[in-house]
């Protein structure tokens, strides 16, 4: 027997049912890597960041996931090049769905309990997402912008429901704007942090803004 089809799973209808010591027995969501491309490229590399918006208070299922990151990541070495970009899925499938298994063989009538018993058994893992969320995040160079924009089209057909595509404001995976930014960092305000960045408040020791040995 195949597996159901995402359609059977699509609506947010139960609880969440996570995984606990309770709920044992779930099978490992397809997607296992959720950061792919360059990532440990600092964030001064890759100024331009799209996003794909979910439109809809859905679920989405580990196999889906795992596909339009496949999608994307596919588009964006073949355009953009291996080394110039870095993805984001940004859901964690954490939600666990359940199948009630019926025979469906000749002579299964006699051996099925019907609805006797109807709680079903862990069959997958899914993502709980929100009007809004944000499913994918690519952040890569100027230049290279709409290719992201053309990855993210491809991978809305993995999807269930609407998306939209929404080319950011915000330089990089920071939490600040291009025009903020580069005034933070002209100040010596911002660190490097990774692929994101630190920002020093003005509050605390005098020699954290200009310097231990201007203090």
């Amino acid at each position: 027997m195949g597996r159901r089809p995402a359609r059977c799973y699509r609506y947010n209808k139960n609880k969440p049912y996570p995984k606990t010591r309770y709920c044992r027995g779930v099978p490992d969501p397809k997607i296992r890597i959720f950061d792919v491309g360059k990532k440990k490229i600092p964030c001064d590399e890759f100024p331009a960041t799209v996003h794909l918006v979910c439109d809809e208070y859905q679920q989405l299922t580990s196999e889906a996931l795992e596909a339009a990151r496949i999608a994307v990541n596919k588009y964006m070495i073949t355009n953009a090049g291996r080394d110039f970009f870095h993805i984001r899925m940004r859901p964690h499938p954490f939600n666990v769905i359940r199948i009630n298994k019926t025979l469906s063989c000749a002579g299964a009538d006699r051996l099925s309990s019907g609805m006797r018993g109807a709680f079903g058994k862990s069959y997958g893992t899914a993502a709980r997402v929100d009007i809004g969320q944000v499913l994918i995040s690519v952040r890569t160079k100027e230049e290279k912008c709409q290719i992201a924009c053309e990855a993210l089209r491809r991978a809305k057909f993995k999807f269930p429901g609407r998306q939209k595509i929404h080319v950011s404001s915000k330089f990089g995976f920071t939490r600040f704007t291009k025009d903020d930014y580069a005034k933070w960092k002209s100040m010596g305000r911002l660190t490097p942090d990774g692929n994101n960045v630190k920002w020093l408040s003005s509050r605390g020791p005098l020699w954290r803004l200009i310097g231990r040995e201007n203090a």
